[in-house]
């Protein structure tokens, strides 16, 4: 990726976010200190190149979403070569100064997949291997649901529910750990079993 999109792919990867509250993510929405970012707004779609902020998809989508040290570090490196921002500059812009603009950004994104060497992806991708990643290290989904700023937890489960491990398998586990040994053994007889 150019390297002024780098923060960007890591951003939505470490956190989930939907490409226009990533584009639309200002200086004072980031604690770097505290490890959050607020999100309680989203770039609209611009033509003329200038910044235009929006209301968020439901209610849901205004949170607070933590930071892992990798964001906050490929933030901070950033923002540092950035130059200067404050207040409500944009965090992320194009080599003039101006918004990112979705076309690009995703051709440059295509352009770097192909590079690479793999399968093309999108923002919206980044979206899902976020979630995928909360899922495997055991999320439950309320907080998937939290994290991705979606409406509730069956919105969630409609995407996601295939990921979650097949409960199958842990129930008969659980059983066998507490009862195990004890109603197995040799003595089952003296059990009544």
């Amino acid at each position: 990726m150019p390297t002024g999109h780098r923060a960007l792919i890591i951003l939505c990867a470490g956190t989930g976010l939907r490409q226009a509250e990533a584009f639309g993510l200002t200086r004072n929405r980031i604690d770097l200190e505290a490890q959050t970012i607020e999100i309680d707004r989203q770039l609209m779609r611009t033509t003329n190149g200038r910044k235009s902020f929006g209301p968020l998809r439901t209610d849901a989508s205004y949170r607070s979403v933590p930071l892992p040290q990798v964001v906050c570090d490929a933030l901070e490196e950033h923002l540092a070569t950035r130059g200067p921002c404050y207040g409500d500059d944009l965090v992320f812009v194009d080599e003039q100064g101006r918004p990112l603009m979705w076309r690009r950004f995703n051709d440059a994104l295509h352009e770097a997949c192909a590079s690479a060497g793999v399968d093309r992806i999108t923002s919206h991708d980044l979206r899902h291997y976020y979630a995928s990643l909360l899922i495997r290290r055991g999320e439950n989904v309320k907080v998937v649901q939290a994290r991705l700023g979606h409406a509730s937890a069956s919105d969630t489960l409609d995407t996601y529910a295939h990921l979650w491990p097949d409960s199958v398998d842990r129930t008969r586990d659980a059983v066998d750990d507490v009862l195990g040994p004890e109603f197995t053994g040799p003595n089952l007889s003296a059990h009544g079993a």
